[in-house]
């Protein structure tokens, strides 16, 4: 059986949920890699304007690098489902730092 994972995502003040068969550190410092996106079958009828809109912004791409700030949460799970944007919050999430680069004094900035 394949992994597939399901993202959280926070972008334009929303969190979107993206699944995905690849998950990894990636070679770029502080961001997430992310390959072979999942998306559900396409009808010809559009329910969730959001979902549609998902599909247009990763439409063609192998791969994506998502910076560590934007990924709230990270679930390997059974099988893909749809793909979703919602309004977010911003309760219950802790955000990661903005900086993880030391400073001279050894604290991150």
């Amino acid at each position: 059986m394949a992994n597939v994972y399901r993202l959280q995502i926070l972008r334009e003040g929303k969190l979107w949920e993206i699944y995905a068969k690849k998950v990894s550190h990636g070679s770029l410092f502080g961001f997430i890699e992310v390959e072979d996106l999942i998306f559900g079958s396409r009808s010809s009828v559009v329910v969730d304007p959001g979902e549609e809109r998902i599909r247009t912004e990763f439409e063609g791409i192998k791969r994506t690098f998502i910076p560590l700030q934007a990924i709230v949460r990270i679930d390997e799970v059974k099988k893909g489902g749809a793909v979703k944007m919602s309004p977010f919050d911003g309760t219950n999430v802790t955000p990661f730092p903005l900086s993880m680069v030391p400073s001279s004094d050894g604290k991150p900035q």
